[in-house]
């Protein structure tokens, strides 16, 4: 059976109020991170979704971990996530999902930057060609 989970998460994040929202559906897990500004009331942060739903700017999916829904016992899940983190890196799916969005927007940013230093190479190269074609052909 698949199931489609969703959460937000509100948070201050020095100087602003910050929004975290996190989807799972059909075991591909993504996240989403608004910044808010001052603190948001409730009310806020529903019309806020109503109103740019279709503008929000998800991680690229990754494949989600199967969580188990029964209760454990939080001391053991405590130790569990220290072992996680020693072992696996630092950040929650969700700042990992952030940072490849941003490494992903980094990439295609540096893509656009060398194909406009290239055209303008060129444009330079023709202009200087030009001039030179100029000078030998007399009066």
């Amino acid at each position: 059976m698949e199931h489609t989970k969703a959460r937000l998460t509100v948070f201050f994040e020095d100087p602003f109020w910050v929004g975290m929202y996190e989807r799972e559906a059909d075991g591909q897990y993504a996240v989403c991170k608004i910044t808010f500004g001052p603190e948001p009331k409730d009310y806020e942060v529903y019309q806020y979704f109503l109103d740019h739903w279709r503008m929000l700017r998800f991680s690229p999916a990754i494949e989600a971990a199967i969580s188990e829904e029964r209760r454990r016992n939080p001391k053991r899940v405590q130790r569990e996530a220290q072992r996680a983190v020693q072992n696996t890196g630092v950040g929650t799916k969700a700042q990992q999902a952030l940072q490849l969005q941003r490494e992903q927007g980094k990439q295609a940013h540096k893509a656009v930057s060398k194909a406009q230093r290239e055209a303008e190479a060129e444009r330079l190269f023709a202009l200087k060609q030009e001039k030179r074609k100029e000078k030998h052909r007399g009066h």
